[in-house]
Formats: C-alpha cells, sequence, structure tokens
C-alpha cells in the first residue's frame, strides 16, 4: 500500500507520537474520507500503510488518502468526544453518520411567576405556556427536549384541561378587554382580564410545572391539601374549584397511561441492522411519562463497519483481546449516542437493546456533568418500553427499505424512459421549477432536488422574483434559470475551464472527479420544466446562452384535460415528445419531484403575500419599537393594517411615538 502514498504522507505517518488522538483523512480533491480515534496514534495510523488491505472497503477508502491530519488530546475519553463532534460537523465519506436537520421542540414557560410584588409587566406576571424549537436560555423554563411538535402539543393541551394556563401571546394578551374562546370551553383561567389572582395562578404554574418533571404524587397531595384548606376557611366554590382539578388531573393520568415510577427521565434505544440499512429508534419519556418515538437511520454503515473489523487489531494483540470485534448493531447503537447527545441534553439513565462501552458512558458523564448509566437487560416497566421501541424499530426499517426499493425501481425507469446512463443511479441529480404568484402579486419561483433516490428539502432554494410584468411567467422562468446557473457556471469554469456542454454523464469516473464550485449548486443531470413548449423554449434560450447542454431540459406538460396521468415530457433539444402512461414508474417519480416544486413554490408565495397585505413581522423589525410600543401602536389604530395606514401625524399622537421614530414607521410600513 505504501508505493500509492507520497514520501511526505509517510514521513508524517512515522513521525506520530504514542498518544492518544484524534486522526482524519482526506482525498486529493480535499473531501474528508474518514475520522478515527486511536489510543496509540502511531501503531493505530500506521496499521493503514503497513498492511495490504487487497480489494476491501477498506482497501478502497487508504488508496484515496492524500493527506491526513491528527489531533493529540489528553484521555480516551477526550478522544472519543472530539471524534463524533468532528463526524457530525464534517460528515465523513467513510464513517457511520447521523443526520439529522431538525432540532428538538420544547415546552416553554415564560414570565415569572408571582412577579406581581417585584413589579414585573402583566405577561410576565401570567406566565404562558408555548411550543418552542431553538437554543435554550436562562430567562425561560424549559421541558423537554421532545421527540416531535405532536408531543409537545398534546401536552400543552393537557395542562390546558387541568391547570387551565394561557398560551397567548403577550401582544394578544396586553390588548384583551374580554375572555376569549379558551376561558369559555374552560381551557383558561383568564388572567387577561383578572378573572383570577396572581397567586392562584402562580400556584397553577408551580403545579403545572412539578407534574412536567414526573412530580405526580407530590403534585396531587398539594393539591388536596389546598382544597382542605379552602374547605376549613368555608372557601366552598374554592375547594369545588380545586376539587374539580384534581379529577380532571386523574382523569387525565388515567387517559394517557402516566406511569407513577421511580424512573422520570429516561432514553430508550433500540438498534435494528438489515439489507445494509439500519434504523435507531429512540423513546424518550420525561417525567415518567412515555411521549413517543423518533426513528434515525444512519448513512455509510457497511463502509463503517468493514472499517472498524480490522482496526480492533491495530492497537495490539492486548488490545484485540480486551475489545474484540463487536457486531455491526453495537457500533452503530455506540455512533447513534456517541453523535446524539453532542448537542441534547442526556438523561441519567439510558435503556439499551445492546450493551454500550463504558468508555463510551464515562465521556457522556464528563461531558454533562450528570452521572449517566445504561441498562441492556432491563426488567419489568423498563423491559415493556425497550420491546415497544425495538418493534417500532423493525417496523420502520422494513419501511425505509420497501420505500427505498420503489424510489430507486422510479429512479431506473426514469433513466430508462430518457435514455440515462444506468450507472450508479444513487448521484442522479434531478431539479425542477415552477412559478407561483396570485394575479400577478408576490410572485415566487421554487427550485426543489432530488438525488439520492428522495427529495433533498435542505437544498431546496426560493427566488423572489422582481422587475418583471405581473403575471409573466416566462420572464419569471427566464430569470430563475440564470439567476440559478449562471453563477455555476462562471465558477466552475474558473476553476478548470469546464466545458458542461459536454460534460460527462452522471456515475462516469470523469463525473466522479469532475470540480463541484465549493459553496455553488452543481449541475444538475436533468432540469424539470413544469410547463410545456413555451417554459422549455424559455430554458432552451438560457441554457444556449450559457453553453449548457440542451439535453438536460425537459418539460412536465399537462394532458388532456389537465388530467393526472395524462402528462407528456417535452424536451428542449427538438426529441418528440413522450407519454410514459399513466401507471408508469417513471411518471411517478416526475410527478413526485413536479408537485413538491409546486407545493414549495405555492407556500412560499402564500407567505410573501401575507406579508405584504398584513404587514406580518415589519412593525417588529423596526428599530426603536419594543413590545410596549407595538402593543400601544396596535391598540390605538386596531392592528398592522390600521397602523400602516396612519399618518405621521396620527402615530405621533400614541404615548412614546417620537415623530421621528412616527416618520420611521410610516416609511417601513410602506
Amino acid at each position: 500500500m505504501s508505493d500509492v502514498h507520497s514520501e511526505e504522507l509517510l514521513a508524517q505517518v512515522a513521525a506520530l507520537p504514542a498518544l492518544p488522538g484524534v486522526y482524519r483523512y482526506f482525498d486529493a480533491q480535499g473531501a474528508l474520507l474518514y475520522v478515527g480515534k486511536a489510543r496509540h496514534l502511531k501503531r493505530r495510523v500506521s496499521s493503514y500503510f503497513t498492511k495490504n488491505h487487497g480489494g476491501t472497503r477498506i482497501g478502497h477508502m487508504v488508496s484515496k488518502i492524500t493527506r491526513m491530519e491528527t489531533t493529540v488530546v489528553r484521555s480516551e475519553a477526550e478522544a472519543l468526544l472530539l471524534e463524533n463532534n468532528l463526524i457530525k460537523t464534517l460528515n465523513p465519506k467513510f464513517n457511520i453518520l447521523f443526520r439529522d436537520d431538525k432540532s428538538y421542540p420544547y415546552l416553554k414557560i415564560t414570565g415569572v411567576p408571582g412577579g406581581a410584588a417585584r413589579g414585573e409587566s402583566p405577561g410576565q406576571v401570567f406566565p404562558r405556556m408555548a411550543y418552542y424549537r431553538g437554543s435554550v436560555d436562562k430567562k425561560h423554563r424549559y421541558f423537554g427536549p421532545y421527540p416531535s411538535a405532536w408531543a409537545v402539543k398534546e401536552t400543552i393541551q393537557l395542562l390546558q384541561k387541568v391547570f387551565r394556563l394561557r398560551t397567548c401571546e403577550d401582544t394578544v394578551f396586553a390588548n384583551r378587554t374580554r375572555p376569549c374562546l379558551l376561558y369559555q370551553i374552560k381551557r383558561c383561567t383568564g388572567p387577561c382580564v383578572d378573572l383570577i389572582s396572581p397567586e392562584a395562578y402562580a400556584a397553577d404554574v408551580q403545579h403545572a410545572e412539578a407534574l412536567l418533571r414526573g412530580e405526580t404524587q407530590e403534585v396531587l397531595q398539594a393539591m388536596e391539601k389546598r382544597m382542605m384548606a379552602h374547605s376549613d376557611l368555608l372557601e366552598f366554590e374554592q375547594a369545588a374549584e380545586v376539587r374539580n382539578q384534581i379529577q380532571a388531573l386523574s382523569r387525565v393520568l388515567h387517559q394517557q397511561s402516566i406511569e407513577i415510577a421511580d424512573d422520570k427521565d429516561v432514553d430508550v434505544l433500540a438498534v435494528r441492522v438489515q439489507g445494509g440499512r439500519a434504523c435507531v429508534n429512540l423513546a424518550m419519556v420525561r417525567g415518567g411519562r412515555h411521549l413517543g418515538d423518533r426513528p434515525y437511520f444512519p448513512v455509510h454503515v457497511e463502509d463503517a463497519a468493514a472499517i472498524y473489523a480490522e482496526e480492533t487489531e491495530d492497537d495490539g494483540p492486548d488490545s484485540a483481546a480486551a475489545h474484540p470485534t463487536r457486531p455491526v448493531e453495537v457500533q452503530v447503537l455506540e455512533a447513534f449516542i456517541a453523535q446524539h447527545y453532542t448537542g441534547v441534553p442526556v438523561p441519567p439513565l439510558l435503556v439499551t437493546s445492546e450493551p454500550v462501552d463504558k468508555a463510551l458512558l464515562e465521556a457522556l458523564t464528563q461531558q454533562s456533568g450528570l452521572r449517566v448509566t445504561a441498562v441492556h437487560q432491563p426488567r419489568e416497566q423498563r423491559r415493556a418500553w425497550l420491546d415497544m421501541a425495538q418493534k417500532n424499530a423493525s417496523l420502520q426499517l422494513a419501511r425505509l427499505l420497501a420505500e427505498e426499493g420503489s424510489q430507486q425501481a422510479r429512479t431506473r425507469a426514469l433513466a430508462e424512459a430518457l435514455d440515462l446512463p444506468p450507472e450508479d443511479l444513487d448521484q442522479l441529480t434531478i431539479e425542477c421549477f415552477d412559478i407561483s404568484h396570485t394575479a400577478g402579486e408576490s410572485t415566487q419561483a421554487s427550485c426543489v432536488v432530488f438525488h439520492h433516490h428522495k427529495m433533498q428539502s435542505s437544498e431546496y432554494r426560493r427566488y423572489k422574483i422582481e422587475g418583471i410584468t405581473g403575471g409573466d411567467d416566462y420572464a419569471a422562468m427566464r430569470q430563475v434559470l440564470t439567476r440559478r446557473y449562471s453563477k455555476v457556471v462562471e465558477a466552475a469554469r474558473e476553476a478548470g475551464g469546464i466545458d458542461f456542454a459536454a460534460a460527462p454523464p452522471p456515475g462516469s469516473e470523469a463525473a466522479e472527479g469532475a470540480v463541484k464550485p465549493k459553496g455553488v449548486a452543481r449541475l444538475p443531470d436533468l432540469v424539470l420544466i413544469d410547463g410545456g413548449k413555451g417554459q422549455v423554449g424559455v430554458a432552451r434560450e438560457v441554457f444556449t446562452a450559457l453553453g449548457l447542454d440542451l439535453t438536460r431540459i425537459v418539460g412536465v406538460e399537462k394532458g388532456e384535460g389537465r388530467k393526472v396521468g395524462l402528462e407528456e415530457l417535452v424536451f428542449a433539444d427538438g426529441r418528440e415528445k413522450v407519454y410514459l402512461g399513466k401507471d408508469s414508474a417513471a411518471l411517478m417519480l416526475v410527478a413526485q419531484i413536479r408537485d413538491e416544486a409546486h407545493r414549495f413554490a405555492i407556500t412560499g408565495m402564500r407567505a410573501a403575500r401575507a406579508k405584504v397585505r398584513v404587514g406580518g413581522g415589519q412593525l417588529e423589525e423596526i428599530a426603536g419599537v419594543g413590545p410596549k410600543k407595538r402593543a400601544r401602536l396596535l391598540q390605538r389604530f386596531g392592528g398592522v393594517r390600521g397602523v400602516a395606514s396612519a399618518s405621521v401625524e396620527d402615530l405621533a399622537t400614541v404615548d412614546g411615538i417620537s415623530r421621528a421614530l412616527a416618520e420611521e414607521i410610516y416609511r417601513a410600513l410602506r
């Protein structure tokens, strides 16, 4: 193996220290291939370059290595944390990688209970429950994380039934003159119009927070004590209110099957591996309540498992005996735990379907400051939780394999229908464009991206179309295609003088090594246009001007009566139209991509239209207009529309609004 690597790289390997650390391998294009950790850097890394790995997966990876970086750390735990931080942020090609582009949601309780004595605003004195996603701070109380938005909203409804806490925005709360519908249906106590005292509301908030922490029995006992205290004082109406709360809470506990157990916060992790794919099913238990499941599907499982199988021998025979090759399930589970809990709080107990390395638990303990333990052969309630998680992991993996098989069949059918190269269809990239507006207002263009047999939502883009006649879809299409691909062509030609008109087909060796402009979308293999001859003609003009291959352009023309299944494909290079047939797998894929582009354009257009018509968000963005001034403006003029139509003189009459600020508001809302 050493004869394919530079002397500089081999000298760098020979100079490595006998210390714990993390190493990173890069290929000739600078792409990260692999991130690994070692207790003995020199011995581990040297093994890659001294052994003959043949045509194995690890041999394929080693043959691509042209550069290496290493970081020495103080302990194996530090190496583990650094390794998985790098894997999560840099996406190496040969590591087990879990991708999750969404943060977990929380239930947030804002405000300061009992803050009336400190002169807090009404919105702070009467805390609000809200769904929240993002980074947490110390200003509010956060409960979770929850596995899904549905779990948060269900919990909010539960607390509304029992404690009737408010959920309205502070601006709405501050401007109410009579209670809303939630008060009428007994889901709110009406603090906006002083129908409950701050002290009684604060008690409800404390009980709600205790219930979220799993202190169910303590909450029931406190409520019973409060009911008896009212009764002793002959305050029978208040006692009856507390009694009704106790009954509602008991009913909810029964309906929701909330466990009153010693385990308050637990994560239950089950893994299944089949057909080269894996699923880790995470079930969350918070406050003794099972909140639901969330599946994760890692990539690069087979490559990473093959590489790891050889690594166990690299630290010497003693290490190989102490760390024998572990099943793929264990490797996947440990990769998930190490990557997942770098950005999410770890509970004190993990119930797992496979045994977990103690070094990993020690690293989590060191990182979180909380003693973390794991149980992989649980009993009683924990066993029931794990059995449920294992069943869900199996079902989710079976669903994934079925969907992937169907999607791959659709991709292959489309490639055959359009005479695209059949090799490496995983890399086949399709971009689809659609134009959306309402009578020429708020024109938006959408671009959605398909590759690896699925829609890639993180690569979607919206384009605000300006400078055209309202309703001119051809001009809008010309503008979005020019904006999308002119920069790609420029950057690529500067990087390597690439002629896109003669670009290599997807899957070929030339395509694999082709330059991809950093930070710029690459030219897709297929460009779908939602439209017929007219839209395709516009696309042909743009591609001709940019020197791009016309065979990449395909229009989706609606059939007779605009019926679904009768669509025809129109080509920019002069080929005859193609009718695929309403039961064609290729047409199903085209329709799926086209419909996604339409959905994405519609949602963007509606949001833009709402902002223009209602001014949503604009008032909050004006410097100098805080919550109090905003509330005064809304109350005086009856909403954002009223504020937008007011004159500078009228705006300046509002308490706290100076002439200069009134002029700024007037300009901003026009």
